[in-house]
C-alpha cells in the first residue's frame, strides 16, 4: 500500500496542472480536423514536417527553445504547454493543423530545450516569456489564436495581467484548456481523501507539487498516470504518448515549478482580456476540474468575450481527463480553427 501511495504521489507531483464537438465548417475545412484521418492517435507520431527553429532570450538571458512548422505567411496559432510537458504536447495539434496554419510552440522555462533561467519562479515569469515569444513570432498585422493548456492557460492569464496593450496587439482569438486561476490545491480531485476531510492540506498538496522525485516507469506509473490525467477512454497511446512527455521533465524543473504554482493566484489578469475567449475543459479533469473552468466562464462572459458562437464558448467534453488536446483531438482543434476563422 506504502508503494502505490509513493507511486501515485510522484505520478501527480510530475503531471498535476501538466501544460466543442461537432463539425467545424470554415473557410477552408469543411470536416473537422482529424477525422479525415479515421485513426485520431495517427496525430501522436512525430511530425513529418520540418520546423524552424529560433532561439528567444527572455528578460534575464534565459534562452526559450521555440519552433514554428507550417507556410511561414500562413495565420499563425501559438501554443503553450502546462508543467511537466514541453513543446511536444502539440504534436497532435502540429500534425493536424500546420498544413494550413502556421503553428508556434515554444518550452516553457526549464522544460525541454529551454534554460531554467535565474528568477525566481512564479506567473510573472510565464507571462513576460510568453510576451518575447509573441513579440519574436507574431506580427501586428496578422495577430495569433493564442491557446495554453494548464500552465500554459496560467501563461496566458498572466500575460494578459502584465502585458493589457499586447492583447489585441498580438491576439485575435484566446482558447484556456484545462487551467485555473488560483485555488489549485483546494479543488484538486486528484488525492482520496478520508470521511470529513474537505481538501487536501496545503502543505501536502505543496509537498507533493514540489517533489523531486524521478518518475519510475512501469505498468503501475502508467496506471498512476492515466488515472491522474486522462479519462478512463483514453487510449493505450494516448497514455504512452503522455507518459514519455512527463518522464521526460528533469525532476528539478518539476519540483520548481510544482512549488511555484501550489500558491498561484492570477485572477485579476482576466480583466484584461478583450478578445474572443473559448474555455475547455473534460468532465473527469481531476488536476483542474470544472469548477475551475465554469469560473472561469463566468468572469469572461461579464467581460463579453464569452457569450456563444459568434466569441468564445465554454466546452466541457464527456468523460475526457486533463490532457483534453490529446484525449479529443477533434474537438480541441475543430474550436481553434473555429476561433482562427472569426472575422477580425
Amino acid at each position: 500500500m506504502t508503494d502505490r501511495r509513493t507511486l501515485l504521489a510522484t505520478a501527480v507531483a510530475g503531471a498535476a496542472v501538466a501544460g466543442v464537438a461537432g463539425a467545424v465548417v470554415s473557410r477552408r475545412r469543411s470536416s473537422p480536423p482529424s477525422t479525415r484521418l479515421g485513426d485520431a492517435d495517427v496525430l501522436l507520431r512525430r511530425p513529418d514536417l520540418e520546423p524552424r527553429v529560433r532561439t528567444v532570450v527572455a528578460e534575464d538571458g534565459a534562452r526559450l527553445h521555440v519552433r514554428e512548422y507550417g507556410d511561414p505567411d500562413a495565420d499563425p496559432i501559438v501554443l503553450s504547454h502546462g508543467w511537466t510537458c514541453s513543446a511536444d504536447y502539440w504534436t497532435p495539434q502540429i500534425n493536424d493543423l500546420a498544413g494550413t496554419y502556421r503553428v508556434v510552440v515554444y518550452d516553457q522555462r526549464g522544460h525541454g530545450a529551454s534554460d531554467v533561467g535565474t528568477r525566481p519562479l512564479g506567473p510573472d515569469v510565464l507571462g513576460d516569456d510568453l510576451a518575447a515569444v509573441l513579440d519574436a513570432t507574431v506580427s501586428t498585422d496578422r495577430p495569433a489564436v493564442l491557446a495554453g493548456h494548464s500552465m500554459g492557460g496560467m501563461s496566458v492569464m498572466a500575460w494578459a495581467g502584465e502585458y493589457p496593450e499586447q492583447v489585441r496587439r498580438y491576439v485575435k482569438a484566446i482558447l484556456l484548456a484545462n487551467t485555473a486561476t488560483d485555488s489549485l490545491v483546494r479543488e484538486t480531485t486528484v488525492i482520496p481523501l478520508p470521511p470529513g476531510v474537505a481538501q487536501v492540506p496545503a502543505r501536502v498538496a505543496s509537498s507533493v507539487m514540489g517533489s523531486v522525485l524521478p518518475i519510475p516507469s512501469s505498468p503501475l506509473s502508467a496506471r498512476a498516470l492515466k488515472y491522474v490525467t486522462m479519462g478512463s477512454a483514453s487510449t493505450r497511446a494516448q497514455v504512452a504518448f503522455c507518459e514519455r512527455i512527463v518522464r521526460d521533465c528533469a525532476p528539478r524543473t518539476r519540483g520548481m515549478w510544482g512549488s511555484a504554482l501550489s500558491t498561484l493566484d492570477i485572477r485579476d489578469a482576466l480583466h484584461n482580456i478583450d478578445v474572443p475567449t473559448s474555455v475547455i475543459v473534460g468532465t473527469v479533469d481531476r488536476l483542474t476540474p470544472p469548477v475551475h473552468a465554469r469560473s472561469l466562464a463566468e468572469q469572461l462572459s461579464r467581460a463579453g468575450v464569452l457569450n456563444g458562437d459568434t466569441s468564445g464558448r465554454l466546452i466541457e467534453l464527456p468523460g475526457v481527463g486533463h490532457m483534453s488536446s490529446v484525449e479529443a483531438i477533434a474537438e480541441f482543434d475543430a474550436e481553434l480553427v473555429r476561433l482562427a476563422e472569426l472575422p477580425a
